[in-house]
Parts: structure tokens; sequence; C-alpha cells
């Protein structure tokens, strides 16, 4: 049975990237456009790792990491955060809301698939 992913970045190219690496290590994917987006999309199902940018519209990355860990359903899903934001303050506050881990773009698809596998819920 696949592991299901969800990717939240407002950058079509990025979540495309970082799909086409997950489905071919076995994943499945769902994508939200934003962290507003990403919520709704959140209903109940088993959801094993998300990877969610921090700079979006609507709703950023570090406010949609907080709402998902106050649902009850995914309050231990594991958080990667994947930005262009690199400095010191902002991977604090994304630890503080519950960031697994922090990736920084550009990134290596093969690395990013490295960290789910290891992150990933059983």
């Amino acid at each position: 049975m696949s592991k299901t992913v969800m990717i939240v970045d407002d950058s079509a190219s990025v979540r495309r990237v970082v799909g086409i690496a997950l489905k071919g290590a076995g994943y499945t994917v769902i994508e939200g456009c934003d962290g507003r987006d990403a919520l709704t999309k959140l209903t109940g199902q088993k959801v094993h790792l998300i990877i969610s940018d921090v700079n979006m519209p609507n709703m950023d990355g570090i406010t949609f990491l907080k709402a998902v860990k106050q649902l009850p359903a995914y309050r231990f899903t594991p958080v990667i955060m994947l930005t262009t934001e690199s400095e010191e303050s902002k991977k604090r506050e994304g630890q503080a809301a519950g960031a697994k881990a922090w990736v920084v773009k550009p990134f290596l698809p093969e690395q990013l698939v490295g960290a789910v596998q290891r992150l990933c819920l059983p």
C-alpha cells in the first residue's frame, strides 16, 4: 500500500517536480496551492507526511502548520518545510510550530525523497 504525501506550494512547477519525485518513489500525492486550499483537502484521510512552502498567498506555511497541528487526525503528521527561507529565526519559528525538517530551495529531488522516507509515518 502506498503512503500519501501532501505537497503545499503556490508554485505549480515546484508541486510538479516534488510530485514527480514522490510518485517515482511510490507515494500517492495530494496537492494544495496554499495553506487554506490544503486545509480543505485534509478531510480525515491518512496523510503520512506534509511538505509545505513558507511564503504563500491566503495562508502562509507557518500558519498552515499551526492549523494542521490543531486537527486531531493530523496532530502527529510530520511536516517538512520546503522554502527559499534560510534565516535561522524562520527555521526556529517553523520548529516551534511543529516542523520536523527544513529544506531550502533549490533542492535535489533525491534529497527530498530521502527526507520523506526518513520522516514518513508508518
